[in-house]
């Protein structure tokens, strides 16, 4: 049989998805394809983009990547992939691939911050590293090493990260790019829960009646789970609903039985809004049983601002801040309360016109009682709230608190399952956490919570933001299984387990992602390194971080794919393997890891960013980082040293041997005779036929042992018996992922629920449910105002309803800057775009990020569609084209902008104010004025 090369393509796909869905194939095309795919490797792996952790099937041939589909055995999408998916073999493929170190060097060959990139050895890279490493410590202590991690990492990428920075030079300044994407919907699980993470997993969609969107357009963020949802609703159309809550009209907007348009921000109305109507109206609706065993009810500070600059930080007292930024970033000091808040906060004691200081406070909350939870709520009536919440000028007010009073009835109703999912709309929100709590309050107080088809679940996360940044623990504040740097008891568990001497790691971890970045242009942090993001272009007020790296005495190294911002903005270029040019392991939103081989052979000489963290490691010593080291505040971490040398260690022994390359790694024997290793390349084990020459100048040949099961069983063996159990190394490649915990073999579907969860079982076997985690379980006594009784009563098995007030955010339309921006993503893009817009077929889809804006303010401003126009803010401006007829219809007064694009630098444009309590960036709202280009 003799086809051509698009033949023998279009036979193939149509007969893997015919086989895919059940549908008999023709022996004809049966042959085609098989000859078609003659000398094809199929194997099982995760798909690159987003927290949803769909499986892909890799086939490679001649060492590429030649052809990629859905896993029909992959639980989470069925077979299916979203556009993205189904180049995950193209994204590494780009004509301007990196595939070797590139050094800004001067006419002499000697690094010049200003000078041009030119190629240079992995060990001349590691020669400038292992300088500007030791310069930095030197100048301010383990403060002034920083890192940008990601949600991106594998877990053992971000595992080696976390125990070189954190073990080795006892620096807490790493913090992944997942503090954008999650970390309010972390602190909210936390304050809640006392434990991280979702307590329902995806079969809640198949079993609900009900699916409400919180600033989600799972449409195009989450597609394979949309797919999920349309097919849900698509079942039993009458009864079952879907709600869609947002600032604007998107693509979810077609499916929905009811939209309702909020005003930004006012999604914490909203939600106080449904918990007064179930308090006040529908007290039967109440699930009493529930509540009294395992709730109690719980307040905070409301006066602690917007998690911007305060006035006493350097580069604001060098002037470094415009008249106009500082216009915003002074109301973290000092606010008035507005018409428009004053009624949320008078049981607060505020009223309109007030001033209201504000104070750093922490994650400080205390118990109150239900009649003072109830006060809180009195000021949530359908009037004040339809009044403040209106998105959609052109909607009347009858309409809008039809819709409210609609929606409310469907959480009522009795025997109703509902789920609410959320994304950036909650997340990235300077009341993020609030808002997250929130969520959990009108589920809890009906008791539809950790139950299957009901429940609120938070979507957040990249593809490995909860595998990786919070269940390794790759943020500042956290340790490997829900342990925190700051537990004296947490630290000495895991100096045990690296065989570290106790008191080696730091109990500081403040260097949240916007810190490290204030602190590189406040001049403590003088060397940062960017591991699988693009911090550059993904943080707000993007032009201060650029300013900072490009023009102050620091050495910025990043490792990457491709030349994006970030790699233009440093000193140090490191090409780093991709994906399936490594083995790895992601943990999705759902709690599910999974594992996949290494596939191919990195491109160039490029190399995984697992080895790029363990050959540094082999530059510094025991006398080089753990002796007296200074921190800030005129605290200091003790020498350990001596102690280093009780346990053996020599001042000259280096952080590989101790952290990476001890007797217990090197028991993880390579056997290539093992099924799951036999036939697949490992370059950091075994090294690999490219004869590339590594950190010390010679030809790499790899560490002799199974680095990657190492690290993952190391990391592993920290949650097992903790309630965040996960299976072992070999079982993750032989099934398609598994939610933890994971005890006797079996995964957790729905946790806290005793007849799922073993752990709540255990801990309350005479209950329905136990709220198990063990963080923030004792509180003080107060009322809204303040704690009144220092005593603390334990919590043990309860959760938490919080009472949280609607605040405006820190900057608002105004005669200056009148409209709304919200920033985002789109389907065929992910975050900034550095890989797929190095996909013809997506680059051509969607070429260039557009302003999408209100055919109404188009025509009022006199701006055509099509046309270039300046987007303008208090910190930055960029030029995009106007979109009047897109699939994102805003109301008027809005637009929204995504963010894929570094020629339309929306970031440039974006506040930089965040959620004081999770550090998250609220990219989704800031003032904005808009004029012809």
């Amino acid at each position: 049989m003799s086809l051509s090369r698009r033949d023998f393509l279009k036979t193939t796909a149509a007969a893997s998805a015919a086989a895919a869905v059940g549908i008999a194939v023709p022996q004809e095309a049966k042959a085609a394809a098989a000859q078609a795919e003659s000398g094809w490797r199929w194997d099982k792996a995760a798909c690159r983009f987003c927290g949803t952790g769909c499986g892909i099937m890799l086939a490679t041939k001649g060492g590429k990547i030649v052809a990629v589909k859905g896993d029909p055995a992959a639980p989470v999408n069925r077979g299916l992939n979203c556009i993205k998916g189904y180049f995950n073999a193209k994204i590494m493929y780009g004509a301007d691939r990196l595939k070797q170190p590139l050094l800004r060097v001067g006419a002499d060959g000697k690094f010049d911050k200003n000078g041009k990139f030119q190629p240079v050895s992995w060990k001349r890279a590691f020669d400038e590293m292992e300088v500007n490493i030791k310069k930095a410590l030197k100048a301010s202590g383990p403060e002034g090493v920083g890192v940008f991690a990601s949600g991106q990492y594998t877990v053992m990428e971000g595992y080696a990260a976390q125990k070189m920075m954190k073990g080795g030079f006892r620096s807490n300044a790493i913090d992944p790019n997942a503090r954008h994407c999650m970390a309010s919907a972390v602190v909210g699980f936390y304050q809640t829960f006392g434990i991280d993470e979702p307590s329902g997993c995806y079969d809640d969609i198949e079993l609900t009646d009900t699916i409400v969107t919180w600033g989600a357009n799972m449409a195009e963020m989450h597609p394979i789970l949309w797919s999920r949802v349309s097919d849900r609703k698509l079942s039993n159309p009458d009864k079952v609903k879907v709600i869609n809550i947002s600032t604007y009209r998107h693509r979810c907007s077609d499916l929905a039985d009811m939209e309702i348009i909020f005003s930004p921000n006012t999604d914490l109305a909203l939600w106080n809004y449904i918990a007064r109507e179930i308090v006040y109206n529908y007290p039967e609706s109440i699930d009493w049983d529930f509540v009294k065993e395992h709730i109690v009810f719980a307040a905070s500070p409301v006066n602690m601002g917007y998690g911007m600059r305060r006035s006493n930080e350097k580069s604001i007292k060098d002037g470094k801040y415009t008249d106009l930024e500082m216009e915003t970033i002074s109301k973290e000091m000092v606010k008035i309360v507005s018409e428009k808040e004053a009624p949320a906060l008078a049981p607060y004691g505020y009223k309109a016109g007030d001033k209201m200081v504000n104070k750093p406070a922490g994650l400080k909350h205390w118990e109150i009682s239900f009649e003072e939870y109830k006060k809180f709520l009195a000021p949530y009536t359908l009037d004040y709230v339809a009044k403040i919440s209106k998105g959609n000028s052109e909607e009347s007010i009858e309409s809008f608190k039809k819709k409210l009073k609609a929606l409310a009835a469907l959480y009522v109703e009795k025997n109703r399952k509902i789920v609410s999912f959320w994304t950036m709309g909650m997340n990235q929100h300077t009341r993020g956490t609030w808002v997250n709590t929130l969520a959990y309050n009108v589920h809890f107080l009906l008791g539809k919570q950790a139950k299957p088809g009901s429940g609120a679940f938070s979507l957040t996360g990249q593809p490995s933001a909860c595998g990786t940044a919070r269940e390794v623990g790759t943020f500042c504040h956290r340790l490997p299984a829900d342990m925190m740097v700051k537990s004296g008891k947490h630290r000495k568990i895991v100096e045990k387990s690296w065989k570290i001497p106790e008191g080696t790691l730091n109990p500081v971890g403040n260097q949240h992602i916007m810190k490290i970045h204030r602190d590189i242009e406040d001049g403590v942090v003088k060397f940062a390194w960017v591991n699988v993001c693009n911090p550059y272009q993904d943080s707000a007020s993007a032009n201060h971080w650029i300013k900072a790296a490009r023009t102050m005495d620091n050495f910025i190294v990043c490792s990457d794919g491709y030349p994006g911002i970030s790699a233009k903005v440093a000193d140090l270029i490191l090409p780093s393997a991709m994906i399936y040019e490594k083995w790895g392991a992601y943990g999705n939103a759902e709690r599910r890891t999974q594992h996949w081989r290494q596939q191919v052979l990195p491109v160039g000489d490029a190399m995984s960013d697992t080895w790029q963290w363990i050959e540094l490691s082999k530059r510094f010593t025991v006398k080089d980082v753990w002796g007296e080291q200074p921190l800030r505040g005129n605290k200091k971490l003790p020498d350990v040293i001596g102690k280093a040398k009780a346990m053996g260690y020599s001042e000259d022994t280096t952080m590989f041997e101790i952290l990476f390359a001890n007797e217990r790694a090197k028991s993880y024997k390579k056997d290539m005779n093992d099924p799951i290793n036999a036939g697949y390349d490992d370059t950091d084990s075994n090294g690999d036929s490219r004869g590339v020459i590594g950190s010390d100048g010679k030809e790499w040949k790899g560490y002799g042992f199974h680095i990657h099961k190492y690290l993952f069983e190391e990391y592993a063996n920290f949650g097992r018996g903790h309630a965040h159990d996960l299976a072992d190394f070999d079982t993750y490649h032989r099934v398609r992922g598994l939610k933890w915990p994971v005890v006797d073999g079996k995964e957790t579907q729905w946790r806290f629920n005793t007849k799922y969860d073993p752990y709540a079982k255990k801990a309350n076997p005479n209950s329905d449910f136990a709220f198990y985690g063990p963080l923030a379980k004792a509180l003080s006594q107060g009322d809204l105002t303040g704690i009144k009784d220092k005593t603390k009563k334990g919590l043990k098995n309860k959760a938490k309803i919080f009472a949280r007030p609607y605040m405006d955010p820190p900057e608002m339309p105004d005669s200056k800057f009148d409209t709304w921006m919200c920033t985002g993503r789109v389907l065929e893009h992910w975050h900034s775009g550095t890989m797929t817009m190095r996909v013809p077929e997506l680059y051509r889809a969607v070429p260039e990020a557009l302003c999408y804006m209100n055919p109404g303010d188009a025509k009022a401003k006199n701006f055509k569609q099509g046309e270039l126009i300046w987007v303008e803010s208090r910190r930055g401006k960029v030029r995009a084209r106007v979109e009047t007829r897109g699939r994102n219809r805003v109301p008027k007064g809005l637009i929204f902008v995504p963010w894929f694009d570094e020629k339309v630098f929306i970031n440039k444009v974006c506040l930089d104010a965040t959620c004081p309590m999770s550090k998250q960036t609220d990219y989704k709202k800031c003032a904005v004025k808009l004029y012809k280009a």
